[in-house]
């Protein structure tokens, strides 16, 4: 019991004084965003700002909104359609098994090993075919597609959990593929797509490789845009960091509202699973 009592405040100490190291970033980025450019030098980097001057948030976000709004259309139908398709994926792989579903579950998988850098100039090439290169469609249409691998092993795992013996009561009782799905499958894993959810929406949201390469001008999300920021000649450091906090506070947000849920929802997969 004395060991116990004197190595929990120690852990504490050691818990507070890891977590204050790795806010450390956060911490520049906040007072440098609250600064005016005179006062942003190597040697006052650590300093708060004698006055709160916030003229640079409101300048990073008259430049951000439109790509602000791109992301949005951007993250929302494909965060939803990826979880959706993933789901669809998942219940019939683990419910509804077929020769060679363990073969095409491994395939799909594969997809999550392809580098992005190795398939861009063909997917390129694709996207100028179908018509949808530079559109936020075409981004929508991309993230799906390389979001199915991880949507379907998540659902998959969640889903081998739920007894077979509900599946065949309700096959007993005459509902079909989609009845099961819909009105049995999908209630009982609210937690799986908040878990899918966040974890999409924090990918595609921070996602820089497909935006920049298939999408210009106009069409960018925000993570793009967020490094013509730094202007030409003189870097405005207040603009670039209040930049970088507006564009994180998204995803910043949705972990505040739905991380205890994101927690329960990986613990109840690696329970059941």
């Amino acid at each position: 019991m004395a060991i116990r009592t004197i190595t929990r405040p120690l852990l504490y100490l050691l818990l507070i004084a890891f977590s204050l190291f790795y806010l450390m970033p956060v911490y520049v980025m906040l007072v440098t965003s609250l600064k005016p450019l005179d006062q942003i030098t190597l040697a006052q980097m650590w300093q708060l700002p004698t006055s709160i001057d916030f003229s640079s948030y409101s300048v990073a976000f008259s430049k951000l909104a439109p790509n602000l709004m791109n992301s949005f259309y951007l993250v929302i139908p494909a965060t939803i359609i990826s979880a959706l398709l993933g789901a669809l994926n998942g219940y019939v792989l683990s419910k509804w098994q077929f020769k060679g579903s363990n073969t095409l579950f491994t395939a799909i998988l594969f997809g999550m090993f392809i580098p992005y850098q190795s398939i861009l100039i063909p997917l390129i090439q694709f996207l100028r075919e179908i018509g949808l290169y530079n559109s936020i469609a075409g981004l929508v249409f991309v993230h799906v597609v390389y979001g199915l691998p991880i949507t379907t092993l998540m659902f998959r795992n969640f889903y081998a959990s739920i007894p077979v013996s509900m599946i065949e009561s309700a096959k007993i009782d005459g509902a079909g593929f989609l009845r099961i799905f819909t009105h049995i499958m999908m209630p009982l894993s609210i937690t799986g797509f908040v878990v899918v959810g966040i974890w999409q929406f924090t990918n595609i949201w921070n996602e820089f490789l497909f935006a920049v390469t298939i999408t210009t001008s106009d069409q960018q999300p925000v993570m793009v845009a967020l490094q013509n920021l730094s202007g030409s000649q003189i870097v405005q450091w207040n603009v670039q960091m209040a930049g970088a906090l507006l564009a994180a506070l998204p995803t910043l947000l949705v972990y505040i509202l739905l991380g205890k849920f994101f927690v329960k929802g990986l613990l109840a997969g690696s329970v059941k699973g």
